[in-house]
């Protein structure tokens, strides 16, 4: 139910539901089959039901005392980034603003203010919040905290000062800055972070949005996935799933996912490929079109790849020594991770042993699929949802919470 169409009141129907759920939540804990439910009235002609199932992963310790500890105050939020000023926003996109603040204690957070055109209610919100804040990785931004006050949906996460992978890749001076050990240190740092999310956490979780820009670099340059807002969660022995609304960034898209909508782990595995590849060569080559279709990165290593001259993939703006081995290893495994069927893709674990083993035969890729906007236009997504896709709307949708 979307309240803001079906109750004048929003800030008393949000009140009511969480009150309700609290209630519920601990009812639920404390019942033999685990689960309660209830209805209250909003108004004198309007219910909100509710039901709390609770999973094995949530039933250790106290999640409404986890959740609660993790809330912001708005006025506490607003005077830590001068009430959003502008010069304190360090990023901007679909989803909405991204702000750099200063808590009274001198701790430094990033605040990630929701649009008003988001998709999600109070409750899905909190729902988002109690997942996010149980995903703790070293190559994960961790969450610090929510604030649903007003109209206000905010986010607040660890602030990591050497902004994204992207910010590196665009300029031809910041990438001097990344020495080949800094790019094998980034690639594997995402490889073990998007293993902990399909396999390591406590629930199966598929991003769907694995891109550069979602990549933060810390002080030391470790790498830290972000912006969980088009993630899925799964049963953990399901292999694929498909949806009618194609949602992700054009260039890192799966071709099974951006043609039919059927996306699965692999799908995550082909993203990171392709972010291998451009890490290798020091361009953002995922995404530019040209019009004979898709001048992209697989096409250019593969050609390299098949050339014999995997080494001149290589970017030339690299600084300090780097290991032919190392790089020609690296090449091999982004190749592999943008295979066109996706059983020819390895799993993130299989990618972890690679780029952990020092020396390792591996299996010989074959060309990548090359597929082209009007080949998407053609099945599910228009002209104007394709231009959508690169903004990568944030809403995260949470299906199927099953624990492993």
């Amino acid at each position: 139910m979307n309240d803001q169409d079906y109750v004048g009141n929003v800030g008393r129907f949000n009140n009511i539901v969480w009150d309700m759920m609290n209630d519920l939540r601990s009812e639920a804990a404390s019942a033999s089959n685990k689960s309660a439910d209830k209805s209250v009235n909003i108004t004198d002609n309007q219910k909100a039901y509710g039901y709390v199932w609770c999973l094995p992963y949530l039933s250790v310790g106290n999640d409404s005392t986890t959740l609660e500890t993790l809330r912001f105050e708005l006025a506490k939020i607003e005077a830590a980034t001068n009430r959003f000023a502008k010069e304190n926003m360090i990023g901007k996109g679909g989803f909405g603003e991204v702000y750099r603040g200063i808590l009274s204690d001198g701790k430094e957070i990033a605040v990630k203010r929701l649009t008003g055109s988001s998709r999600q209610g109070a409750v899905e919100f909190r729902n988002e919040v109690q997942v996010i804040a149980k995903l703790q990785h070293r190559n994960l931004v961790r969450l610090q905290g929510f604030c649903l006050e007003d109209d206000e949906k905010i986010l607040i996460y660890e602030y990591v000062p050497n902004k994204s992978l992207d910010y590196f890749l665009l300029d031809t001076k910041k990438r001097r800055l990344l020495s080949w050990s800094d790019r094998q240190k980034i690639i594997i740092g995402i490889a073990r972070g998007i293993l902990y999310l399909h396999e390591d956490s406590c629930l199966k979780i598929i991003h769907r949005d694995l891109k550069p820009s979602n990549v933060l670099l810390d002080s030391n340059m470790n790498p830290k996935i972000s912006d969980f807002g088009m993630a899925r969660i799964v049963v953990a022995d399901q292999i694929e799933e498909s949806t009618g609304r194609i949602v992700g960034t054009y260039g890192y898209m799966s071709p099974e996912y951006a043609m039919h909508g059927q996306f699965s782990v692999k799908s995550d595995v082909f993203s990171f490929g392709v972010m291998v590849l451009e890490i290798i060569n020091g361009k953002r080559k995922g995404c530019s079109s040209v019009s004979d279709g898709i001048d992209d990165i697989r096409r250019h290593a593969w050609t390299k790849w098949t050339e014999q001259t995997p080494l001149e993939l290589l970017d030339s703006n690299i600084g300090g020594p780097y290991s032919p081995e190392e790089v020609i290893k690296c090449t091999h495994i982004g190749l592999l991770c943008v295979q066109e069927d996706p059983n020819d893709r390895p799993t993130m674990a299989t990618v972890v042993f690679y780029l952990n083993s020092p020396s390792i035969n591996l299996p010989p890729p074959h060309e990548p699929g090359y597929f082209k906007r009007d080949r998407i236009e053609g099945n599910k997504t228009t002209n104007k949802e394709l231009d959508n896709i690169s903004d990568s709307i944030n809403g995260i949708t949470l299906t199927n919470l099953f624990p492993r």
